[in-house]
C-alpha cells in the first residue's frame, strides 16, 4: 500500500520556503538525541538550513545509523576537543567573572554543550541556536541570558506559540498566537504589556497577519474587581499607550475575545473582542495550560514555543517535541536572523 507525507500546513511551507532561501548555519547542541538527528537529516537533505550538531561524532553517528538517520555530511563539533574551546573558555571567564566564576569553573561550563553552543553563536560561528528536545527551558534560557543577554529596549524575554488549526474556520483563518506559555511565570503589568506588543509585532512579521491582541482574564471589561483584574487593565493601559498603533484591547475572558456575538454584547465598541488572533495570558500557568488544553481537544498543532527578546535567535523546544516539530522551529530560529523577526 502507497503512504503519502502529509501536506504542511500554508504557514509552515510559507517558513520552511523562506528558511530554504537563507542557508543559515543552526547549532543543534543535543546531537546524539534521536530525534534531533532524524530532524538534522532532513534539514540537510530538504536545503532547509545548515544544521551543525554537537557531539560525539562517533555516538552520534551510532544513534543516527541506529535510527535511520542519515547525517552523512553534517558538521559535528566535540566542543572538549575543538579548536576554540580554550578560546571560548577565557570569553566565558570574562563574561561572567563580576559572578563568581573562575578560569576552572569556566572550563567545567564550556564542558556543556547547551553553553558551548550559545558560545558559537556569540562567535557568530553559527546563526542560530535551538535546544530543547532533552533539556529544561532553563537550560536553552539561562546560558542564552547571560551571554547573549536581551536585544536593546526588550523588557523581558518572553515566548508565543503559533496554534495551527485543522480548518481554516478555527481560529484567524486556522490560525491563533498565544503568548506567554513558557517563560515568565508571574509577569508584571509592564512584563505583561511588553509580552503582548513583542507577540504582536512577531505574528505580523513571522506569520503576516493584522494582530488584534486580547489581554485575558476571569473579567471582561470591567466586570468583575480584583487586584488580578486591576493587573491585567494596567497591562492594557501601558501597551496601548507604548503601542497605539496596534489593535490591543482588555481586560477580556476567552470567548469574549474569540466569539463575535459575545465579544460584541460583553464588550461592545472593543476592536478586538469577538476577532481576537493574539491572545495573552495573565499568566505562565494559564498560559501553559491553555495551549495544551487548545493542542490536544482540538488537534491543533502548536508551534514553539518561539522565543523573542534575545540579541540573537536563540529557541528552545518542548521535551515532547516531535522531529518534524525539531525541524519547524530550525526554519524559525533561521528567520530570526532577520532582527525584526526577534521580537
Amino acid at each position: 500500500m502507497t503512504t503519502t507525507t502529509p501536506a504542511l500546513a500554508p504557514i509552515v511551507a510559507d517558513i520552511r520556503r523562506k528558511a530554504a532561501a537563507l542557508k543559515k548555519r543552526i547549532v543543534l547542541p543535543e546531537g546524539e538525541e534521536k530525534r534531533t538527528l532524524k530532524a538534522a537529516a532532513i534539514l540537510k537533505k530538504d536545503g532547509l538550513c545548515v544544521p551543525v550538531l554537537l557531539g560525539d561524532p562517533a555516538k552520534a553517528k551510532a544513534a543516527a545509523a541506529a535510527n535511520g538517520a542519515d547525517i552523512s555530511g553534517i558538521e559535528i563539533v566535540d566542543q572538549a576537543r575543538d579548536a576554540k574551546f580554550a578560546d571560548y573558555v577565557a570569553q566565558y571567564h570574562e563574561l561572567r567573572k563580576h559572578k563568581g566564576i573562575d578560569e576552572a569553573e569556566a572550563r567545567r561550563s564550556l564542558a556543556d554543550p547547551m553553553v558551548f553552543g550559545v558560545m558559537m553563536l556569540h562567535n557568530d560561528r553559527v546563526d542560530g541556536f535551538l535546544s530543547g528536545a532533552d533539556h529544561a527551558t532553563a537550560d536553552t534560557v539561562r546560558p542564552a541570558l547571560q551571554i547573549i543577554k536581551p536585544a536593546p529596549g526588550v523588557r523581558a524575554i518572553s515566548s508565543f506559540f503559533i496554534m495551527i488549526f485543522p480548518t481554516p474556520a478555527q481560529g484567524d483563518n486556522g490560525v491563533l498566537i498565544m503568548a506567554d506559555c513558557a517563560i515568565n511565570i508571574d509577569p508584571t503589568p509592564v512584563k505583561l504589556a511588553s509580552i503582548g506588543i513583542s507577540s504582536a509585532r512577531m505574528a505580523k512579521a513571522l506569520c503576516g497577519i493584522d494582530p488584534r491582541v486580547a489581554f485575558l482574564s476571569f473579567s471582561t471589561n470591567g466586570s468583575t474587581e480584583h487586584e488580578l483584574v486591576s493587573a491585567v487593565k494596567e497591562a492594557v493601559r501601558v501597551a496601548k499607550e507604548k503601542a497605539p498603533d496596534l489593535a490591543i484591547d482588555g481586560e477580556m475572558q476567552v470567548d469574549a475575545a474569540l466569539v463575535p456575538e459575545i465579544g460584541q454584547r460583553k464588550f461592545p465598541g472593543s476592536r478586538v473582542a469577538g476577532r481576537a488572533n493574539v491572545l495573552v495570558f495573565p499568566d505562565l500557568q494559564s498560559g501553559n495550560i491553555g495551549y495544551k488544553l487548545v493542542q490536544r481537544l482540538t488537534g491543533a498543532e502548536a508551534l514553539g514555543p518561539i522565543l523573542q527578546g534575545f540579541n540573537k535567535p536563540v529557541n528552545d523546544l518542548s521535551r515532547g517535541a516531535s522531529v518534524d516539530d525539531i525541524v519547524n522551529m530550525a526554519c524559525v530560529t533561521a528567520l530570526q536572523t532577520d532582527p525584526a523577526l526577534r521580537g
